[in-house]
């Protein structure tokens, strides 16, 4: 349990409970609209068994998807992604959830939020594996406790963490910069960067906490700088 008195641990468990919230805004919508037909006496159930499925999904994928980074150049590939997601973060398209189907029996209701779920959580499962990384032993814990406690904050209190992005623009902005820090400490310890005794056609990166800590500022500058050009660009496009 000495795990517990680790800052590294529960910094570690901040950042996948903001990215679950920032990046799960989605997933209530999508549970709104695949219970919505359902008999009111079964739409709780449909909500909790619906989001316990998805949760346990997830949580393989994560584990998954943490294994997978230990493969040459996926943390590389998995860098540029969530810099790509915390871009998307800062200037968002317009999201259409219309595809979305509902169901007034109970278990069509599960399947179509596990499945969306699933689909839509491919930017959850990569930034989340990216945060509990370096965690070793205790990375499941976190990725679990993670889940447990913003699952049921996205659930319950969707609508008010949509208003207080929106009064609070400053709350998306810091999240997106979140995921490019997450990206540069990842992109440099990519193992064809770090391990001197391997791929040595490829240039290696000095593992100090020093160029790690710079990599992950570079990362987060670059995803802001991104972010707003392309923002400003949307503004100026869009007809008056």
């Amino acid at each position: 349990m000495e795990f517990l008195t680790s800052p590294e641990f529960w910094v570690a468990l901040g950042q996948i409970i903001i990215i679950d919230i920032l990046l799960g805004g989605d997933n209530a919508v999508v549970i709104a609209l695949a219970c919505r037909k359902l008999p009111p006496a079964q739409r709780a159930k449909g909500i909790i068994w619906g989001t316990a499925g998805a949760i346990v999904l997830r949580v393989v994928l994560i584990l998954f998807a943490m294994t997978l980074l230990n493969l040459p150049f996926l943390k590389f590939i998995g860098a540029l992604l969530l810099v790509w997601i915390g871009v998307k973060l800062i200037a968002p398209d317009e999201d259409d959830h219309d595809g979305i189907e509902g169901s007034d029996k109970l278990f069509a209701a599960i399947k179509t939020i596990i499945v969306a779920d699933l689909v839509m959580s491919v930017d959850n499962v990569i930034a989340i594996a990216g945060a509990a990384q370096n965690s070793g032993e205790h990375s499941t814990l976190l990725v679990v406790l993670g889940l447990l406690i913003s699952i049921p904050i996205i659930v319950a209190g969707s609508q008010l963490v949509i208003k207080l992005m929106a009064r609070f623009p400053f709350i998306i902005v810091a999240g997106g910069m979140l995921l490019g820090w997450i990206a540069g400490g990842m992109l440099v310890t990519d193992p064809v960067f770090a391990n001197p005794g391997e791929w040595l056609w490829m240039a290696k990166i000095p593992q100090s906490s020093a160029v790690k800590y710079g990599a992950a500022i570079a990362g987060a500058l670059l995803v802001l700088a991104i972010g707003k050009v392309l923002a400003n660009r949307q503004v100026s496009t869009d007809p008056a």
